[in-house]
């Protein structure tokens, strides 16, 4: 990958990154508060719906700047020793090394945001620094194997899916694709998988907000789903999915929209 490639992927998915986390904030306040132990109006109901956005502008940048450089510098590099045929086994490839990277940012954005956003009582920099008191550096890395259990199914189902409907797009009208309908692409492509990985993503929160030595806080993501269905059956694994998926829809149709367009103009 070219230095101007390189940089161009770094901007556009930082951009990207801040765009849609600050637009979409509060959707995802109100999903991670249905999926929560406590219930959604004991923490914090509609009340406080931008607490934890310090941590989401904090964290958007790097965390989305450093998925897209490490998909397309997968692609770059494995692109070329790969037929048409093998492109969605490359771009699953490229997306899940990417969303592995990425954690190292997003899981101790997340572990401070979802605090905040499920007691809103308290400002951002405390939780931040409760959470070092009590659980050290490694506190904010509550979650990081629950997260990236997430984080690589819905990348698998995702990006091959964004690309394929791209292509077909392109194919149809006989070129490539403009900005927004990219966007469009994105928006199917991530509310589809925002669906099917909504279990994976209520047991990430659930893990998040437990409190430390319990057994939620262990991280065991298959106990947590087996205790979820016992207790609250298919609408306790699927609670918050239509905050997530009209949060991740709009959140593909900005996100992917806006780095096609960033990532072209610097081009």
């Amino acid at each position: 990958m070219e230095v101007r490639e390189f940089m161009s992927s770094l901007v556009a998915g930082g951009m990207a990154g801040m765009c849609v986390d600050l637009t979409l904030f509060p959707l995802d306040t109100v999903k991670t508060r249905l999926q929560s132990q406590q219930g959604f109006y004991k923490a914090g109901g509609f009340r406080g719906i931008y607490a934890g956005v310090p941590s989401a502008a904090i964290g958007s940048f790097p965390n989305a700047a450093l998925f897209f450089v490490t998909y397309e510098c997968t692609k770059s590099v494995l692109g070329p020793m790969l037929s048409t045929k093998q492109a969605p086994l490359l771009h699953m490839l490229a997306a899940s090394l990417g969303e592995m990277v990425a954690c190292l940012i997003r899981v101790p954005t997340e572990v401070v945001k979802q605090r905040s956003q499920a007691c809103p009582t308290l400002g951002t920099q405390q939780v931040f620094i409760e959470t070092i008191k009590q659980e050290g550096i490694l506190g904010l890395y509550r979650g990081f194997g629950s997260t990236v259990k997430r984080e690589i199914p819905f990348a698998l189902v995702q990006f091959p899916l964004w690309e394929f409907l791209k292509a077909l797009w392109s194919w149809k009208q006989d070129h490539a694709v403009d900005s927004w309908q990219s966007a469009v692409c994105g928006a199917f492509a991530g509310g589809f998988a925002a669906a099917v990985t909504t279990p994976l993503d209520v047991a990430k929160t659930r893990i998040m907000l437990a409190k430390k030595g319990t057994t939620t806080a262990s991280g065991k993501v298959l106990p947590i789903l087996s205790h979820i269905w016992k207790t609250q059956g298919i609408y306790g694994l699927f609670s918050g999915i239509i905050p997530r998926v009209t949060w991740i829809s709009l959140g593909g149709f900005i996100f992917l929209g806006t780095y096609d367009k960033i990532h072209k103009e610097l081009l």
